[in-house]
């Protein structure tokens, strides 16, 4: 059975001629299906670049690029993906159950689902009461959890989150910690990238760390740490693997 992600020998340039910056350094990474995996890395490392290919936003040349074995550029392989961006912009006239609505109309979805769906999701992120209000009055913290409801509106067998825990309070982390756990244990897989270390710490099975587009490390968060008996934290693990950067 091909994984849900595998990544081999990835390079990528921004630019043109003499002035090409090398945003990925021939990255290769593979993702077991049903798996949670933390991409972590300082800014300007390559994660959002590695994303963007995994999501077909930028297409890769052959076949260094697969979702469940496909190429994700192909509609079938999209089909099967939910994404939340780091930023969410949407239309702030809509409400979040419009928003829901919309997307899941661009998924595909069926009208009978959508119904039952929306408001599940709603109350998953805890914004039931808000299902009406215009987005323009939400938070940043409410617009993360619309930007996360709207991810799974679809079901996706492969859930892509950008720092997904950005402006999140305490109680919303858990609950998105919780959200993701279930999502495990329905086979679902999940990649996401984020520089809150501790939340990486607690809910990935896996990670990788990328520094200046080369993945530095891979492997089980456990092993990589030294075992559970080690007391040694991902902060520190990971601070000591790409150094001081002040």
């Amino acid at each position: 059975m091909e994984p849900a992600i595998k990544v081999k020998d990835l390079s990528y340039f921004y630019g043109v001629s003499k002035k090409r910056i090398r945003a990925l350094n021939s990255i290769s990474l593979e993702v077991s299906r049903g798996e949670v995996f933390g991409f972590i890395g300082p800014n300007g490392a390559g994660k959002t670049t590695a994303i963007k290919h995994l999501l077909g936003i930028i297409p890769s040349r052959g076949d260094n690029v697969s979702v469940f074995g496909s190429s994700p550029s192909l509609s079938s392989s999209r089909k099967r993906l939910g994404y939340m961006p780091e930023n969410s912009r949407y239309y702030g006239f809509l409400s979040s159950s419009e928003l829901l609505m919309m997307y899941g109309d661009i998924c595909r979805v069926e009208r009978r689902i959508l119904k039952k769906r929306v408001p599940e999701l709603l109350d998953i992120v805890g914004l039931s009461e808000k299902a009406s209000k215009r987005l323009s009055t939400f938070s940043k913290g409410m617009l993360q959890k619309v930007s996360f409801a709207q991810a799974l509106i679809n079901d996706p067998d492969l859930l892509i989150l950008d720092e997904p825990t950005g402006g999140l309070d305490p109680v919303a982390r858990k609950k998105m910690r919780e959200v993701i756990s279930v999502l495990r244990k329905r086979g679902k897989t999940v990649f996401f990238s984020s520089h809150e270390l501790s939340e990486v710490e607690l809910v990935a099975d896996k990670i990788g760390v990328i520094d200046q587009g080369s993945i530095v490390a891979e492997g089980p968060v456990t092993d990589l740490l030294g075992g559970k008996s080690s007391g040694q934290t991902l902060e520190n693990y990971f601070l000591q693997l790409i150094g001081d950067r002040e």
